[in-house]
């Protein structure tokens, strides 16, 4: 079984468990041990035949045309970035790969320098590949890292709770693995994606967690909130804008939810960064 194949058949079943009968007009009946829809039923309701799904989801090398994954993903009620990723998994024509990254044009810099607000450049991975000032002030801890560890998602994964700045963490982390994930799927089997996420899997089992779910989902705007010693929380929301000729790269600009935030951005640069680490862990951050 391929690498892709593998994947897909786990997304399959991951998004078969999460859909109950009742959400599709179906008697629960007696003695189900299935979590969710029963592989014939789901090949039942999107009309193709029990075998072949069954084939499909164990990752076995079969055809599989655009008509039948949009069946599938219909009944699956799958949203467009779960939609996608089922079809990149499967190598369907409808969804090619974007070729791979390529270096940021020198404009990128010039224009995030220009910028009061804080803002910065990420990759398909969290890797941060560039930022302004303001951003490095909002986040010192992740800006003096270096290697992989300069990875928004390393970072807060494995980061000691005591040192933590940002407040809605369980809301946005899955959201960003979810992102994530959506674009492995463009990566299957290389060693530097792969490498990546089987080290912090290990790292951090609250990361491992959220990976097997298999969520997956498209950036987009979202509100962060910080917790500043001096200047007390900070909302901020996040836009995020992809950049033209550098596949997967996206530009992330933080602004204020609000006055309070907008006013307390102001005088970042007088009070230094949201984090340098607790007392224990000074040295380490």
């Amino acid at each position: 079984m391929t690498t892709s194949r593998a994947e897909l058949a786990a997304f399959l079943r991951s998004r078969r468990a999460r859909i109950t009968p009742a959400d599709v007009g179906l008697a629960p009946g007696f003695r189900r041990r299935t979590p969710g829809l029963r592989r014939e039923e789901l090949a039942q309701l999107a009309g193709v035949g029990v075998t072949w799904y069954t084939w499909l989801e164990q990752g076995r090398a079969i055809n599989v045309s655009v008509q039948v994954l949009d069946a599938i993903a219909r009944t699956l009620r799958l949203d467009e970035a779960e939609r996608e990723h089922l079809y990149r998994l499967a190598d369907v024509p409808a969804f090619t790969p974007q070729p791979a990254g390529c270096p940021l044009e020198p404009q990128i810099q010039l224009i995030l320098d220009g910028m009061a607000l804080p803002a910065c450049v990420y990759n398909g991975r969290y890797d941060l590949l560039a930022w302004n000032a303001a951003y490095a002030r909002l986040f010192t801890d992740l800006v003096r890292r270096t290697g992989r560890e300069r990875n928004a998602l390393w970072h807060l994964f494995v980061t000691p709770e005591c040192c933590m700045p940002f407040v809605n963490l369980a809301e946005e982390l899955p959201l960003m693995v979810a992102t994530m994930r959506a674009t492995f799927a463009r990566h299957l089997g290389e060693p530097a994606w792969e490498g990546f996420v089987r080290d912090l899997s290990a790292a951090s089992p609250a990361f491992a967690a959220a990976w097997q779910s298999h969520d997956v989902a498209v950036p987009g705007s979202r509100l962060k909130i910080f917790r500043h010693a001096t200047l007390g929380d900070l909302r901020l929301a996040t836009q995020s804008m992809q950049l033209a000729g550098t596949p997967e790269a996206r530009m992330i600009v933080y602004t204020p939810a609000d006055a309070a935030t907008a006013s307390a951005l102001a005088r970042l640069g007088e009070v230094g960064g949201v984090s340098a680490g607790c007392a224990e862990h000074r040295e380490a951050y």
